[in-house]
């Protein structure tokens, strides 16, 4: 979960970071984790972005869904206070963007990625994929990993979960295999919704056929941002649903590792 500390005021960071025509350029921050150690490989500074297209039902930040739930700051602010934790993270970690969901800004994360190369850091992006068509190939440059979740196996199963199409992340998914960028694949286990073993394999034969799965995280479903949903007035339809049993989860996992991935 995000941590609740925003970014505070940091000196400013070298000039070299920002690209011209980006200073002073701003985008809305939910808020930071400082020593992430489940957004990519290594420990990572993440970077928790507001505003997403999605409505999963299993949303444990709805926190994140609108701009405004955020704080507007100034990519030079992001990158100086990245900078200022460097020596935690360059060995093996990075900085990983999240959210919410990072393409809602395209040129603030572009300009967040760059920054962060021309520190010498390793970049993860942690998408839906369903804005996968706003990462150019500049944004796309500047990524060393893309952490791809994707919802559901199924259109249909999809589109009730998330209230969006699966075609574009699924399109999104090709267009990184294309060009070989590597992908940790991201699957949450929801019994009832994503637990179709059917749906698994179709999803796992898809992804195994890609070339560019690194990795497969199956994620058990949980409820500790169901009071954010309550606290905002709105409706949670998974009040009765209990996370996955670690038999279920270890059946999920098996599945994939049929198809030639390697899970974690």
């Amino acid at each position: 979960m995000p941590a609740t500390n925003l970014i505070s005021a940091r000196p400013a960071v070298t000039a070299s970071a920002v690209s011209a025509g980006q200073a002073g350029l701003e985008g809305w921050v939910h808020s930071t984790e400082t020593f992430g150690t489940a957004d990519g490989p290594g420990i990572r500074y993440v970077l928790f972005m507001s505003g997403c297209p999605l409505r999963c039902q299993y949303c444990h930040n709805p926190d994140t869904w609108h701009r405004q739930d955020g704080t507007l700051t100034t990519v030079e602010e992001v990158l100086a206070d990245i900078a200022s934790y460097r020596g935690f993270i360059r060995a093996n970690g990075g900085v990983t963007l999240s959210g919410g969901e990072p393409l809602v800004q395209p040129a603030f994360c572009k300009a967040v990625l760059h920054g962060c190369k021309a520190l010498g850091l390793h970049t993860a992006l942690d998408t839906s994929g369903y804005l996968g068509h706003l990462a150019d190939d500049a944004l796309l440059a500047d990524v060393d990993l893309v952490l791809l979740d994707i919802k559901a196996a199924t259109g249909r199963r999809f589109r009730s979960l998330t209230g969006v199409e699966l075609k574009p992340t699924i399109r999104f998914a090709e267009d990184l295999a294309a060009i070989n960028k590597p992908v940790w694949l991201r699957y949450v286990l929801v019994p009832g919704l994503t637990d179709k073993r059917d749906e698994i394999e179709s999803l796992a034969t898809f992804a195994a056929g890609l070339g560019n799965v690194e990795r497969v995280d199956v994620l058990p479903f949980h409820k500790l941002g169901e009071h954010k949903w309550r606290d905002r007035g709105l409706d949670y339809r998974l009040e009765r649903v209990q996370p996955p049993s670690e038999e279920s989860l270890e059946q999920a996992r098996a599945t994939f590792r049929a198809a030639g991935l390697l899970v974690h």
